[in-house]
């Protein structure tokens, strides 16, 4: 993956470049030479000072600003203060040993500390933006046009210029830039910014169409039906641009850590260069001792490294089309053990087909009544009544959605109801129960029981392999599911979920998610999956909230805490493991950043160490936290 340096990168690239080969050079020479000595007389030392001082200047002029600045703004303790503090007076060190006729040392460790705290901090600028980068491809997903029609002409405008109503022209190879219905035309939209899907997706006139898509092959026109913020692809964005604001409570820990941490090692290191001075005398040991323990104590590695983690992980999901919307729910995600997992549409792939109906002999009568009933919703299993009866339907009926049991239709002269065996019972009608297994839909007139319409679903193909793995892992999966007993029995034992729930009203779902959250113990992370629609109370109310084939659904981006784009299951345990690996990255940064911190920083203060140590600890810790963090951006999913 390829990152561009922008102008000011490059440039302290050059700086870094220019710096370092021109204090090996001067590091070499003085080494070899004794530049001081050299020079000759008690003023031999500013050869070097001067010769050193330039290379210092160079590198470090920006973190002397930056120190400056802070100060004067009251943010006293922080790196730039710490390294400014720690350079400075390693060379008024070095001009004091100058001074009294004494070796000179300090010059080039104070450069060495800038050079490789720059050095470490332009790496970290880029394996940044090498995570930033995995994240900002969906960036492309936006175009910056829109091709609108105006009396009877295409206008090219901003998309955010073009209102609800009107009507825009997609070219071939062009990116859909609002959220609309196609009315005229037909082609082939390119999902995989949105979804990850590789198949065109063909439309033709009425079909929805969704920003962020790449039209193929033949120009179309649309009529647009969201503003530009609330297009798709803006808020697919908007979700992604504000995950890095929602910190984890490793992330917050960090930032108060470091806090507390910066002033404690300051007091440490007067303390270190006071009390043993006075003691001793040795004020020059005791300075340079106090001077490599500020150097060494740096929070960078944790500082850095940490949101870097997590920054991966958030960009390792969005590369395989998983948007999580914060650290904080990628920590939260880690320790998930119980998977709620909605039925129809999330472990089953929603495509319900009539199978039987009895008495086979009223067929086309249950059918007619059914259809009647059923012509006005949009749900699934309506759906598959009314393409199986195939005919108009009767008009004039008055439609009564019953919440969670059916259809209540009337004419005045003809009542007909449609629905469940809640439904029947609400309105004491006997009815024969159907035993086998699928969704049964009871149709009776006028008080009078006319038959039943069995309804299957399919289970998705990665259904079992997925909650298989979850089970693998020590989780809990619990199905929730509206349909009966049989039915629910039949996808439990398919799918190898460890319990299920069945005959669920939508407002059941809450109370039964309510349940399971007010049981679980403490170290219990409750994750809900469904289709983000009519599952939105429960995803919200869950622990994690998880929403299936999120695109084009404002409930789902809105309510869910983690969108899976693709409609695939596969991605909640990729997921998962992503998230198991970020914690354990972040954990092993923040042991190996302490442990060997706090060595230097001890045999710093009994002068075990001088301050080359001291930088290549401190550096040395940030680079390797810095690169053990990118390890998150190449987890790939199970390829079994």
């Amino acid at each position: 993956m390829k990152v561009r340096l922008s102008k000011k990168e490059k440039i302290m690239l050059i700086r870094i470049c220019v710096s370092l080969g021109a204090f090996i050079v001067l590091l070499a020479v003085d080494k070899s030479i004794d530049l001081a000595s050299r020079a000759g007389g008690r003023l031999g030392f500013l050869l070097p000072l001067f010769l050193y001082l330039a290379v210092y200047l160079t590198i470090g002029c920006d973190v002397l600003l930056r120190a400056a600045r802070n100060i004067c703004r009251g943010q006293v303790l922080d790196e730039n203060f710490l390294m400014a503090i720690a350079t400075l007076g390693a060379f008024a060190l070095g001009i004091t040993r100058g001074v009294l006729g004494q070796s000179t040392e300090g010059f080039d460790e104070a450069c060495a500390v800038l050079l490789f705290y720059q050095a470490g901090e332009f790496f970290q600028r880029y394996a940044t933006d090498k995570s930033r980068k995995s994240i900002s491809s969906l960036m492309d997903i936006r175009p910056d046009v829109a091709n609108v029609l105006r009396n009877g002409a295409a206008v090219s405008v901003e998309p955010s210029e073009v209102k609800i109503g009107e009507t825009i022209i997609i070219n071939p190879g062009e990116k859909t830039p609002l959220d609309g219905v196609c009315i005229k035309g037909a082609t082939a939209l390119d999902t995989k910014a949105l979804t990850g899907e590789a198949l065109p997706r063909e439309i033709v006139e009425g079909d929805a169409v969704l920003s962020g898509t790449v039209n193929l092959t033949s120009q179309i026109e649309v009529r647009v039906e969201k503003e530009f913020y609330d297009s798709t692809a803006s808020k697919i964005l908007e979700l992604v641009e504000n995950a890095a604001d929602k910190k984890s409570k490793t992330e917050n820990f960090i930032t108060k850590f470091a806090r507390y941490y910066t002033p404690a090692v300051v007091l440490s290191a007067i303390l270190l260069l006071v009390i043993p001075g006075a003691v001793t005398g040795d004020w020059l040991t005791w300075t340079y001792r106090a001077l490599s323990f500020l150097v060494v104590s740096c929070p960078c590695a944790l500082v850095i490294s940490i949101p870097l983690s997590f920054f991966a992980g958030i960009g390792a999901s969005s590369r395989h089309h998983i948007l999580i919307k914060g650290s904080n729910y990628l920590e939260r995600l880690a320790k998930a053990n119980v998977f709620v997992f909605d039925k129809t549409g999330t472990l089953t792939k929603g495509n319900f087909a009539v199978t039987s109906i009895y008495p086979e002999e009223r067929r086309e009568e249950i059918l007619r009544l059914a259809a009647t009933a059923e012509q006005g919703s949009s749900h699934p299993i309506a759906k598959s009544i009314i393409a199986a009866y195939g005919k108009q339907t009767d008009g004039g009926y008055t439609l009564t959605d019953i919440s969670g049991k059916g259809i209540l239709a009337t004419d005045g002269q003809t009542e007909v109801l449609c629905g469940n065996e809640k439904l029947m019972q609400e309105y004491g009608i006997e009815y024969a129960a159907v035993a086998a297994a699928g969704t049964a839909v009871y149709v009776a007139r006028n008080g009078e029981y006319i038959g039943s319409i069995l309804i299957t679903d399919e289970l998705k193909d990665e259904t079992a392999e997925v909650i298989a793995e979850l089970n693998g892992m020590g989780a809990r999966t619990v199905m929730l599911t509206g349909d009966n007993e049989a039915a629910a029995r039949e996808i439990a034992e398919a799918s190898g979920v460890s319990r299920y729930k069945s005959s669920l009203l939508p407002a059941d779902k809450v109370t039964e998610v309510e349940r399971i959250i007010s049981q679980k113990g403490k170290r219990d992370v409750v994750c809900f999956t469904g289709d983000g629609i009519n599952d939105a109370p429960v995803l919200m109310r869950s622990d994690i909230g998880i929403a299936m084939g999120g695109v084009g659904s404002d409930a789902a981006i809105e309510a869910s805490d983690i969108v899976l784009m693709k409609d695939d299951l596969k991605g909640l345990p990729l997921a998962k493991r992503i998230a198991k690996k970020t914690m354990g990255i972040v954990f092993q940064n923040i042991v190996f950043s302490l442990a060997v911190k706090l060595t230097i920083l001890i045999l710093s203060a009994v002068g075990l160490t001088n301050m080359w140590i001291a930088v290549i600890g401190d550096v040395g810790v940030s680079v390797i936290a810095i690169l053990n963090s990118m390890r998150n951006l190449s987890i790939k999913p199970n390829k079994n």
